[in-house]
């Protein structure tokens, strides 16, 4: 399958089974803000389909907003974790091993930035997942890390479903 055929697919099952919303989007989210599977799931294309399918179809905005935020940060959470108890060694894991440049770029960049580097690296493709397992490796503070997590989610939450939700209905007028 394509990805335009999995965006697809994943779009029209949520429009025929709206219960089924939002604990796909909280799955999706988390998948792409972890480690490990952010590298194989198409979920940012998928989410924001999302956010227009909740613009034309009357979803309720709200609770996939919520699932959204709290998925990325739970596996922002567990990309932190997984950081803090493997250290550099995580390198060595499949698909990580397959992207070698990946976690010196988000250590480079969480090192430069520290806490601001965690709530930025939300809004950079790989460094989404790369930089809390740098943060992780680098033994930063769990409050500081969660602070920061947290407060991206929800912000990368709205920049990712309000176009679609309500851009489309301003568009519209």
């Amino acid at each position: 399958m394509s990805l335009d055929e999995i965006t697809r697919a994943t779009i029209a099952f949520i429009r025929t089974h709206e219960a089924w919303g939002v604990p796909l989007v909280l799955v999706l989210a988390f998948g792409e803000s972890l480690a490990f599977i952010s590298l194989l799931l198409p979920a940012t294309v998928i989410l924001i389909g999302v956010g227009f399918l909740i613009g034309e179809s009357g979803i309720a905005f709200w609770p996939l907003w919520l699932a959204a935020a709290i998925g990325a940060a739970l596996g922002d959470w567990l990309s932190f974790w997984i950081g803090t108890r493997l250290g550099n060694g995580v390198s060595h894991y499949w698909p990580l091993s397959r992207y070698p440049n990946l976690i010196p770029r988000g250590h480079l960049f969480f090192e430069r930035w520290g806490v601001a580097g965690v709530f930025f690296g939300r809004f950079f493709g790989p460094l989404r997942a790369s930089v809390p397992l740098a943060a992780g490796i680098c033994k930063m503070p769990a409050l500081a890390f969660q602070i920061a997590n947290t407060t991206s989610a929800f912000v990368w939450a709205t920049g990712i479903l309000v176009p679609g939700a309500f851009g489309l209905k301003w568009l519209q007028q």
